[in-house]
């Protein structure tokens, strides 16, 4: 049976856990068995609608310490989750969550580990996964030997399914360990597109010559509802704040669509970008690095060249 642990947040389950869930479904009709998933704490959404993706019981663990993230709790929690039903694959998606959990659980359960998978395994001669490495500028198709398994699916690297039936909700009893993390408060972002599992993100560089002229970047943004994004020396000069830094340093994203404005492309902000399915580049350099990684490059004056592509882009949405 495949297993796959969803994430979620604010009570809602993350698009990229509805992701690992269809490949999970997925792995399981490949590999002649079914699909499970497992909740860890408190979500508002109907859980049901996991079978939409193919999954065919949800256990809840509808324990509200939970929802904050301890891993060694979830560890715990997902182990004694993985003996119970009897799991022999572990599907998590790679953000945050996967990477604190995974390498635990591998441990624990002495299972082999690929992390950053970007495809279905090859079963044909064994169980071969290929994942992305060297900062996705390369691919590797690794072996797990091990009777467990354990993969983590890179955000944005496998589509949705959208045609099963509701899933069978089961509720999951485990001995949840005592936190030894305490949150004794937090401070969320509101009112923008999450950074992380936004499927568009327009990001601005130095190039735009201070924080005052960051109306070009959120004015397509909000045009196109996208996220936005910045290079590291925006985030420390504090045009921006660090949660928005992408790069070999800051968020590593995978978005659909990455629109970079006045971004030179140095190696470490393509770090943490180059797993986007299609970069536009608006530079008026044109000797910057990043239009060799760009799909699309326009060379031109990001004041003449965004507004009217701001301009162009409510025309044909029909903003005023």
């Amino acid at each position: 049976m495949v297993l796959v642990i969803i994430d979620h947040a604010d009570g809602k389950i993350k698009k990229s856990s509805l992701e690992a869930a269809t490949y999970a479904a997925e792995l399981a009709a490949q590999t002649g068995t079914t699909a499970e998933a497992l909740i860890a704490g408190t979500i508002s959404e109907d859980a049901s609608l996991l079978g939409l993706q193919g999954i065919k019981k949800v256990h809840t663990l509808s324990d509200v310490s939970l929802n904050n993230l301890d891993a060694q709790v979830h560890t715990a929690v997902i182990s004694e989750a993985v003996e119970k039903t009897g799991a022999t694959i572990v599907v998590f998606s790679n953000n945050s969550y996967g990477k604190s959990v995974a390498p635990r659980l591998s441990a624990k359960l002495k299972a082999g580990l690929v992390a950053g998978a970007t495809a279905l395994p090859d079963t044909s001669n064994g169980f071969v996964v290929r994942k992305s490495v060297f900062s996705g500028k390369a691919f590797a198709n690794v072996g797990i030997l091990s009777a467990k398994k354990i993969i983590s699916l890179n955000p944005n690297a496998f589509h949705i399914a959208d045609g099963g039936q509701k899933a069978e909700l089961v509720p999951f009893a485990a001995s949840v360990p005592q936190p030894k993390v305490t949150v004794t408060g937090t401070e969320k972002v509101t009112g923008e597109v999450s950074l992380s599992e936004a499927e568009i993100v327009v990001s601005g560089g130095r190039g735009l010559k201070g924080p005052e002229n960051w109306y070009l970047v959120t004015d397509l943004a909000h045009a196109l509802g996208a996220a936005t994004a910045c290079s590291r020396p925006v985030a420390d000069s504090d045009w921006r704040p660090h949660h928005e830094h992408v790069g070999q340093t800051g968020l590593a994203i995978a978005p659909n669509l990455y629109i970079a404005i006045g971004i030179s492309g140095a190696i470490q902000h393509l770090a943490g970008v180059n797993r986007s399915k299609t970069i536009v580049v608006i530079n008026k350099d044109p000797e910057a690095p990043f239009f060799k990684a760009a799909d699309y490059g326009i060379v031109g004056d990001a004041f003449e060249v965004v507004p009217k592509i701001t301009e162009a882009v409510k025309k044909l949405k029909g903003i005023s």
